[in-house]
Formats: structure tokens, C-alpha cells, sequence
């Protein structure tokens, strides 16, 4: 098998630990103990890659350290490391435009107004990489409790930015276990098989 970098986007440090723009960093964290590799002794910090690594065999497991917004920084390094290409690279990254729980795997495509995807984009000057969607729907809008079609920028910002509550604690379990069992059954068996279990 090639190589295959994986990279589950988040935001570094306490402060944005549990939180919706995070769901990336949690399913590769849970892939990592899957796997074997101690949450914390396996992962390595590196100033040159900007970023937290652990290989596994072909794998490497990557959470940046530059922020969601500047996620393309750290693919790009990653990849002149290893002489990997875009085509092995699998990003794990929330996603408003899906209902919470929901997955879809893709191979290209647009932003679908995601920071950390444009950023990637910007970086690698390609598109032509695989996509884990992690849906954290839009939440409800205070007032009515009805969900939200299209939230102001800020509101955007504050929502992806806040902890699940505690009734999403199931729900946040149930999708970071699916979010592992997705990315593992397509270095297991192709991601053909992984789109076809679980889009």
C-alpha cells in the first residue's frame, strides 16, 4: 500500500479541546488508539512540520499545530517530507453542511466554505484529495429552536468554535467512532469500500 498521510484538522491547545472544529483531531486521537499507540506517547511534536505525528507503518497520523485556517501550511510540509502526493493525502474535518452523525467520504471537489479545506487547497494548488466529512449540522437558533439553513459569519464562527452539549454526547461518541471505522476500513479495503459503507 502507499503511502498514506492522514490529517484530521482542529485547533491547537486546551482551549479548543471537545469542540465542533475538533471533531478531526478526536477521530484521528481515537484511529491512533485503534491502532495500538498511546494518546500520548506516541505522538510527536515537530516544529519543522508544524505539526503532531505519529507513523504507524505506511500511515502517518497528523494534527497540525497551525490553526484550522492555516492547515494547508502543514499538509504541504508533511507531504515534501515524505514525497508524499495530494493523492495519498485523507483530511478528516467537520462539516455544517451535514446533520450531526452523518459521514461522507469524497475525492476532490470545493471548500464548501471550509477554512481548513481552502487553506489546503491554496497550499497543494490541487484539489485531488480525499475528503472525511464529519457532519456537525448548524444547531438551532435561540429564539425559535428551529435549525438554522444559513447563519451569519460570526454566528458560523461562535458554533464551530463551541463544545458539543451534553446532550450530544452520545451523538459526538457515535460519530467520532464512525469517523475511525471509516478512515480504517479504507486503508483496510480501499476507499471505494469505505464510500460505498458509509456516504
Amino acid at each position: 500500500m502507499p503511502m498514506k498521510i492522514i490529517v484530521g484538522l482542529g485547533n491547537p491547545g486546551e482551549k479548543y479541546d471537545g469542540t465542533r472544529h475538533n471533531i478531526g483531531f478526536m477521530v484521528v486521537d481515537k484511529l491512533a488508539l485503534e491502532l495500538g499507540i498511546g494518546k500520548t506517547d506516541g505522538w510527536k511534536k515537530s516544529k519543522a512540520l508544524v505539526s503532531e505525528t505519529i507513523k504507524f507503518g505506511d500511515v502517518i497520523l497528523v494534527k497540525p499545530q497551525t490553526f484550522v485556517n492555516g492547515s494547508g501550511t502543514a499538509a504541504q510540509k508533511i507531504l515534501n517530507f515524505y514525497k508524499a502526493k495530494p493523492d495519498d493525502l485523507w483530511v478528516v474535518h467537520d462539516d455544517l453542511d451535514l446533520p450531526m452523525g452523518k459521514i461522507r467520504i469524497r475525492a476532490g471537489g470545493g471548500t464548501a466554505g471550509h477554512n481548513g479545506i481552502e487553506s489546503i487547497i491554496a497550499s497543494l494548488k490541487t484539489d485531488s484529495f480525499i475528503r472525511f466529512r464529519l457532519g456537525i449540522g448548524r444547531g438551532t437558533s435561540e429564539t425559535e429552536g428551529q435549525t438554522e439553513p444559513k447563519m451569519h459569519k460570526s454566528s458560523v464562527i461562535k458554533y464551530v468554535l463551541s463544545r458539543f452539549g451534553r446532550s450530544e454526547a452520545g451523538d459526538l461518541r457515535h460519530l467520532v467512532k464512525r469517523g475511525m471505522e471509516a478512515v480504517r476500513t479504507g486503508l483496510i479495503e480501499g476507499i471505494d469500500k469505505a464510500m460505498n459503507k458509509f456516504n
